[in-house]
């Protein structure tokens, strides 16, 4: 496992998430997704989070983001939807006719990796002994 820090952190937080365009409209097309892909790299290098990997679907992104917990997954998500939803309207006038905003308010997000539950409990538990 490969494990990153800053000054008073040593971390290893990676999630997967998954949001839609409003209405589940596929709308991701066209170079929508190639210019999401290249917005969604900038946000992360500003904030200093790593897409480790992204998938543009017509009517959904999947992104597995490595975040630092001070930042946090709701800033990161935040702000990619952000910005990419002011962008790509800005840039792709037709995408405001086809709908009244780019994303739905929700999104899904999942931890991903590390050791199983049981096997972080029983590290803790055991770090009294020590």
């Amino acid at each position: 496992m490969e494990y990153k820090s800053n000054n008073n952190v040593v971390y290893s937080c990676r999630y997967h998430v998954v949001f839609c365009p409003k209405y589940r409209r596929a709308v991701l097309v066209d170079g929508v997704d190639v210019r999401f892909k290249e917005i969604a790299a900038q946000v992360a290098s500003e904030l200093s989070f790593e897409v480790v990997e992204m998938e543009v679907m017509p009517d959904h992104v999947h992104l597995l983001l490595d975040v630092d917990p001070q930042l946090g997954v709701h800033r990161a998500v935040k702000r990619i939807k952000g910005r990419t939803s002011h962008d790509l309207r800005s840039e792709f006038p037709w995408l405001k006719s086809r709908i009244p905003s780019l994303w739905t308010n929700s999104y899904f997000v999942s931890t991903v990796g590390g050791a199983p539950l049981a096997a972080v409990k029983r590290y803790i538990e055991a770090q009294k002994e020590v």
